[in-house]
């Protein structure tokens, strides 16, 4: 394939007749990908460029950013798919990758900008349903909270945090795109979710609990 991903699929919804071919399944897609198929990575794409921006964003607080990094993201992703493991869950894989490129150039911008992370080490509780994705936010207000809170917490718990809550991961599957054990999986969304919950409670409404 030539050229950059995101240019070649920047209107999805202008690419016509492609509907109802997204009820294939993952493991056909790979298998007519490995075939030379385009329009199979295509819609491998379509299917999945909208949860990987969202994970990217969710990492990195910069929107531009999210959708340069998702395109870097299914860049390696066709450039790899033949070494994907027949039994690895493909959106696992993609994940993964996302993971990765957005680690990178956080690290990358924090080489430049000399950017000190914060922690905080107290364990309370926050469950699942107390923080809601982008789409169901209070207010736009609190989207920029939320995501000025997530940039405090270190890359780690970042990327657990924002797959667990945001994105309903399970460990399982958390642990196969991090890499990390379970036990600290856990570990380190207790202490993610301390350190949002701290932050983020003095801008919820009365009567809001968490």
């Amino acid at each position: 394939m030539h050229g950059r991903i995101m240019d070649a699929y920047r209107l999805v919804s202008q690419q016509d007749g492609r509907a109802g071919m997204l009820m294939n399944s993952s493991q056909e897609l790979i298998a007519r990908v490995r075939g030379g198929d385009e329009e199979a990575f295509r819609l491998i794409f379509d299917r999945y460029i909208r949860p990987v921006i969202s994970f990217i964003y969710d990492m990195t607080g910069q929107r531009d950013l999210a959708e340069e990094l998702a395109q870097e993201t299914f860049v390696r992703a066709y450039r790899g798919i033949q070494s994907l493991k027949d039994e690895t869950k493909l959106s696992t894989w993609l994940f993964g990758i996302a993971k990765n490129v957005a680690r990178e150039a956080l690290r990358s911008r924090l080489r430049e900008n000399h950017k000190v992370e914060m922690e905080n080490d107290s364990v309370m509780e926050l469950s699942d349903t107390e923080l809601l994705p982008d789409g169901r936010l209070l207010n736009k207000e609190l989207n920029r909270v939320i995501h000025e809170a997530l940039a405090t917490l270190d890359q780690d718990r970042r990327a657990v945090f924002t797959l667990k809550v945001f994105h309903q991961r399970s460990y399982e599957e958390i642990a196969a795109i991090t890499g990390f054990s379970i036990p600290k999986l856990k570990t380190d969304l207790h202490r993610a979710r301390a350190e949002m919950r701290r932050r983020i409670q003095p801008y919820l409404g009365v009567g809001y609990e968490v």
